[in-house]
């Protein structure tokens, strides 16, 4: 079974030696995303986690579409945050987004991490486990 990139220009482009994105057969890994515009891959929303929360998701979003999935292909998301303090207000935007894009209703499965992150300006990096049919 051949393992192929997923590549998009709707989601940056990645700053180190990894893929957007990795399909093999149905499962899609989605490699963890920041807070960034992929037009200008500069990190947005400074100290704001709620927006950057919103950014990264849309920057998950658009791997997932890239590589022929949605979120009610997702059965996993894993949150990364830099202080426990976030977590109410990632909580609340994380929540709004995917009840928006998971029309099944089923939601994916979660684990959130408090850990440091490659970047200063990161509040947030979430990476996506799907598996197509």
């Amino acid at each position: 079974m051949p393992r192929t990139a997923v590549t998009t220009t709707d989601a940056p482009a990645p700053a180190h030696t990894f893929s957007q994105g990795v399909r093999k057969g149905n499962v899609l890994q989605v490699s963890g995303q920041g807070p960034v515009d992929p037009t200008t891959n500069e990190y947005l929303h400074p100290g704001d986690v709620k927006a950057q929360t919103i950014q990264t998701l849309r920057n998950v979003h658009a791997i997932l579409t890239a590589g022929g999935a949605t979120f009610d292909d997702v059965i996993m998301l894993r949150v990364y945050l830099t202080t426990r303090n976030d977590f109410p207000a990632m909580n609340e935007a994380y929540g709004e987004y995917i009840l928006q894009h998971c029309e099944s209703g089923i939601l994916p499965s979660r684990t959130t991490v408090m850990t440091e992150l490659p970047r200063e300006e990161m509040l947030v990096e979430i990476d996506a486990l799907a598996v197509l049919d």
